[in-house]
C-alpha cells in the first residue's frame, strides 16, 4: 500500500511539473476484499488494490482537477498538464480561496481533537480463509434454525492524504471490516449488520444468532391495521432515517434555501432528550480527521437539548454566509472542517454524527416491557423523501418486524409504509438506549442510540 513517504515524493515531483498559481494533490486508495454468500454457501470471493492521485491546479481563480492511478514520471507530467488544461478553460470562481496553509487549517476556536487510531494489524491482516470461517459459522447457524443466508464480509485497508504548494501536509490510514447478514424463512427474515475499524469488535456467529432469531421469531406474520403506533426503532431504524437529514446541515443548503434548518438554527425544533454532536475523535467513530481540503474537522454540537445550534462550513461557503443576508440569522459562521474536495457543488455535511446519552438509557427489552402497545421495528428500507421542509419521509419496515402487547413481543407482523416528519419523530422520543456504533443500508455509520418514539405513522400494510 502507499506510504506516506512516497506520497510525499510523488508531490514533490507534481510540484516540479506544476507552472499554476497553486497545486494541491489528493491521495486515495487502499486495498478492499469481500467475500460473498448466498444459498448457505461462499459464491464469491474478489479483491482489489488501487492507489489514485487527484491534482488540483489553479491559475486567477480557475481551478479543476485531473486524476491518475499511474506514478512514473510521464504519467504524472500528463495528469497535471490534464488539470492545467482544464483549469485554463474553466469560468473564474469568484468564491475560490487560496489553499489553506498549516495554521489556517488547524481551524478556528481550536476545538479539533485527535482521533484515536483507526489502523490495525489484525483487520489489516485478514486473510480469504479468515473470512471464509466466520461466513462457516454463519451458515451453520442459518442450517441449524432450517433457513437460508445471504450476505458480505468485507475487509479494507485504506489511506487519504492531501499536500499542497503552501506547504499543507495531512495524511491518514485506517482499516475497516463489515458483516452483512440475511436470514431468510418461508415467510419471513432477519437482518444484522455490524462494521468497525477494528475486526475483533465484530462477531460473526452472535450477528447471525441474533437474525436467525429474527427470522424465526417473526414467521407466519400476521397482519396488523395501519394507523398510529409507539415504535421501538432499533439502532439500525434510527440511522436509516434520522441520515435523511445531515445534508441539510450544511451552510450552502442554506444559501441555497434547501435546508429545512432555513430560519430555524437557534430554535428548539425536537425533543429536550434530543443532543447530537458531530465528533470525528469519538471512539466508536470512524474516517479521516480532515475534510477535502485538509482543514481538520471541528467537533460541536448540532442539537443541543432539541435547540438547532450550528450547521458546518466549508471555507468558501463561510466566507459567502459572512456577506449574505442570512449571517445574522445562522449563529457562529466558521470554516468546520467539513468541506469535500474543490471543485464541487456539494458544499459540506457533517458526516461524523454522535447521538448524545440523554436520562437513564434504557435497553430494548426495558422500552419493550414499559409499552402497552407497539411496534418493534428490526431496520427500514426504501426511504424517500416526500416533503423537504418538515423533513416528510416514507419508506418500509424490513426484516423483523414484532407485534408488542402488554409488555412483551407477540409475534410477528407483515410490514408497514410508513409517512413521517422527522420533526415530529425527533420531539416524540420517549426513550434511548446507551448510542452504539450502528450500520444500515440507507444512510452511513452513525453511533445512535434505539429510540421509544410514541405516534409513528404507518398508512398501510405491506404484502410480506
Amino acid at each position: 500500500m502507499l506510504s506516506q513517504t512516497q506520497a510525499v515524493d510523488i508531490f514533490d515531483r507534481i510540484k516540479k511539473l506544476s507552472t499554476g498559481d497553486e497545486v494541491e494533490v489528493l491521495f486515495s486508495g487502499g486495498r478492499f476484499a469481500l467475500t460473498r454468500f448466498a444459498n448457505n454457501s461462499i459464491h464469491q470471493n474478489v479483491a482489489e488494490e488501487n492507489h489514485v492521485v487527484s491534482v488540483r491546479a489553479v491559475f486567477d481563480k480557475k481551478t479543476a482537477r485531473a486524476f491518475t492511478n499511474k506514478f512514473d514520471d510521464e504519467s504524472l507530467r500528463q495528469v497535471v498538464r490534464s488539470a492545467e488544461s482544464l483549469a485554463r478553460v474553466q469560468h473564474p470562481d469568484p468564491d475560490l480561496l487560496p489553499m489553506p496553509d498549516l495554521q489556517e487549517a488547524a481551524g478556528e476556536g481550536a476545538r479539533a481533537t485527535q482521533p484515536p487510531s483507526r489502523h490495525f494489524d489484525r483487520t489489516a491482516q485478514i486473510t480469504p480463509e479468515l473470512r471464509a470461517e466466520g461466513v462457516s459459522k454463519i451458515v451453520g447457524m442459518a442450517a441449524k434454525h432450517a433457513l437460508t443466508t445471504a450476505g458480505v464480509f468485507s475487509s479494507a485497508e485504506s489511506f487519504d492524504g492531501i499536500f499542497n504548494s503552501r506547504g499543507l501536509s495531512r495524511w491518514h490510514t485506517q482499516t475497516s471490516a463489515e458483516i452483512s447478514i440475511t436470514m431468510l424463512g418461508a415467510d419471513s427474515s432477519g437482518w444484522q449488520k455490524a462494521s468497525s475499524p477494528d475486526v475483533g469488535n465484530l462477531n460473526p456467529l452472535a450477528l447471525a444468532e441474533i437474525a436467525a432469531q429474527k427470522a424465526v421469531d417473526s414467521a407466519h406474520p400476521r397482519e396488523i391495521p395501519a394507523g398510529k403506533y409507539t415504535v421501538i426503532l432499533e439502532p439500525a431504524a434510527v440511522l436509516d432515517i434520522v441520515g435523511f437529514m445531515f445534508w441539510d446541515y450544511s451552510g450552502m443548503a442554506i444559501l441555497d434555501q434547501r435546508s429545512f434548518l432555513t430560519g430555524r438554527i437557534g430554535t428548539k425544533l425536537f425533543g429536550d432528550n434530543i443532543t447530537i454532536w458531530d465528533d470525528v475523535a469519538h471512539p466508536l467513530q470512524s474516517g479521516s480527521p480532515f475534510d477535502g481540503e485538509g482543514m481538520l474537522r471541528q467537533r460541536f454540537p448540532l442539537v443541543e437539548n432539541g435547540i438547532v445550534k450550528r450547521v458546518v462550513y466549508a471555507r468558501a461557503t463561510a466566507e459567502r454566509m459572512k456577506q449574505s443576508e442570512y449571517k445574522d440569522k445562522v449563529g457562529l459562521i466558521a470554516a468546520t472542517g467539513h468541506g469535500f474536495p474543490l471543485p464541487n457543488e456539494m458544499g459540506e455535511m457533517p458526516l461524523n454524527i454522535v447521538f448524545a446519552p440523554a436520562g437513564d438509557p434504557q435497553t430494548v427489552e426495558q422500552m419493550i416491557a414499559s409499552t402497552e402497545r407497539g411496534v418493534l421495528v428490526t431496520r427500514l428500507w426504501y426511504i424517500r423523501e416526500v416533503e423537504p421542509f418538515e423533513k416528510m419521509l416514507t419508506g418500509m419496515t424490513r426484516d423483523g418486524t414484532f407485534y408488542v402487547e402488554n409488555g412483551r413481543v407477540q409475534g410477528g407482523v407483515r410490514n408497514f409504509r410508513f409517512n413521517e416528519s422527522l420533526i415530529h419523530m425527533l420531539s416524540n422520543v420517549e426513550a434511548m438506549s446507551v448510542p452504539v456504533r450502528s450500520s444500515g443500508e440507507e444512510s452511513f455509520d452513525m453511533v445512535v442510540p434505539a429510540m421509544k418514539v410514541r405516534d409513528f405513522n404507518f398508512t398501510e400494510v405491506t404484502k410480506f
